[in-house]
């Protein structure tokens, strides 16, 4: 009988993202969802041989620090986020949505350093030379040692590389940048890794900081794949609300400093400048004492800042009642309501309920809890809180207060600001246990009373029973 032909290795398609391996090609990872990920794996048959080395290795001890220090970037708050500057042969990703200042900023960054006496080459593959020029001459950003390219092959930004030498590389953005020797068009998930990867090694040999501009997604992810975020040392989010001139920026992922800090940025015409005491942003100047108000005390960070909740209700005509939010996350509002009416009797089943923040502020922790509380309870009652009361700490569902982190710093920045009074958790008393004083202890000038629970907090500030005349006026709309 004759021997049949050995057959060949059925091909297999691998997820370049998350490495999940199947039988056909699929258009979307099984593993990790990615679309566009799954390619066809070749099979490995030559071992790698053992090949010259670039540096011989040596004890960790004998290797020089010197070239790693931290210069500074001219950007305080770059400089902040970053953990006191730029490191030479870092490549920093910075992601965030279409025209929230990405290019502006990082023309700061490059006109700063430029202005220090650092060569930077400024590689833009979304705008013309000319363009780049009118941002920089409206910023004041025109310098010698600011080298300027509009390239979109990556064999041209290495020339460009070569021929520069900068001390810092701006590429805006890695979406646009191609390699003509890879498959696939710019911003594909093959093309962004080679170029991510040269962009990377380059910096490293050379020592050069690098700064990728990457582009976000509908959900607010980075597009492209995720060994993007891998491939670099620091990840960085640019953030801000498009009617709101206030940004944010975040460290998502960094190797030189914390993943804390969060750097304030105001963007307006004449460029963009650091913020370094946002707190004012947030903070509504009353003629008088408004009911439906209170100052919750949120930390950015390390960075304590201070916002204003507003809210609103009124007496609802439809059989489902209006819960609308700005600022603030929907399914606290929702755990808040119900423990107000379970615990505090303040029913407002029959109410439409709007909430908002001042100046675009999001209120993402649980230490507003209370502050959004006090706030519902005074439109309520249409009553207003005691003027200079900021409120904080998370409420359970049982009613309890919880103490939140950073407490110190909470009341420092709000004694700094002029606030007087602060209602936070007990730390010793518990909920039903016998009614805290009034009049609280002194911190840096500022009262400070404690409650073990939501309805305390409530009866100190006189937002626990509805008077006579505010009972009228419920009653009259």
């Amino acid at each position: 009988m004759a021997k049949s032909a050995p057959r060949s290795p059925r091909p297999s398609y691998r997820c370049a993202e998350c490495g999940w391996e199947t039988a056909k090609w699929v258009g979307r990872c099984g593993e990790c969802q990615a679309w566009g990920s799954v390619a066809e794996a070749g099979a490995v048959t030559a071992r790698t041989a053992a090949g010259p080395v670039t540096t011989a290795a040596v004890p960790i001890g004998q290797v020089s620090v010197e070239d790693s220090v931290a210069r500074v970037s001219g950007v305080p708050e770059l400089d902040r986020v970053l953990g006191g500057g730029v490191v030479p042969g870092a490549a920093i990703l910075l992601a965030g949505e279409p025209g929230v200042g990405k290019s502006t900023l990082l023309l700061e960054v490059a006109a700063r350093s430029a202005a220090s006496r650092q060569r930077v080459l400024y590689v833009t593959g979304e705008e013309s030379a000319s363009q780049v020029r009118l941002r920089a001459d409206r910023t004041g950003g025109v310098f010698e040692e600011l080298f300027l390219a509009a390239e979109t092959d990556l064999g041209a930004v290495l020339t460009h590389i070569e021929e520069v030498r900068p001390t810092l590389l701006v590429v805006d953005s890695v979406q646009t940048i191609g390699a003509s020797d890879i498959d696939g068009v710019p911003g594909g998930v093959t093309q962004v890794k080679e170029v991510a990867a040269a962009l990377v090694r380059v910096a490293k040999t050379r020592n050069i900081a690098t700064v990728l501009v990457g582009h976000v997604t509908k959900d607010g992810g980075i597009a492209g794949p995720r060994v993007l975020e891998h491939l670099v040392d620091v990840v960085l989010h640019f953030e801000g609300d498009r009617n709101s001139r206030f940004r944010m920026l975040r460290a998502v992922k960094n190797r030189f400093g914390p993943v804390d800090e969060v750097g304030c940025f105001d963007l307006g015409p004449d460029g963009i400048s650091a913020v370094e005491d946002p707190t004012g942003l947030f903070l509504e100047q009353h003629h008088g004492r408004v009911s439906g108000t209170c100052v919750a005390v949120a930390m950015e960070g390390r960075r304590p800042m201070l916002a204003e909740v507003q809210a609103l209700v009124t007496l609802s005509g439809s059989e489902r009642p209006r819960r609308t939010t700005s600022g603030i996350d929907n399914s606290r509002l929702a755990m808040v309501l119900a423990v107000l009416h379970q615990h505090c009797g303040i029913k407002l089943h029959h109410h439409d309920v709007f909430t908002s923040t001042v100046g675009g502020a999001r209120l993402t922790e649980p230490a507003s809890d209370l502050a959004v509380a006090v706030a519902l309870a005074s439109s309520y009652f249409v009553s207003p809180a005691p003027q200079g009361v900021v409120a904080m700490g998370e409420i359970g569902l049982a009613g309890e207060l919880r103490r939140v982190r950073d407490m110190p710093q909470r009341l420092a920045e709000a004694a700094r600001l002029g606030f007087s009074m602060a209602v936070v958790p007990s730390e010793h008393t518990v909920p039903g246990g016998p009614r805290p004083s009034s009049q609280g202890r002194m911190v840096d000038g500022m009262r400070v009373v404690e409650a073990p629970d939501v309805h305390t907090a409530l009866r100190l500030l006189h937002l626990s029973e509805r008077t006579k005349h505010a009972l009228e006026v419920v009653e009259d709309h």
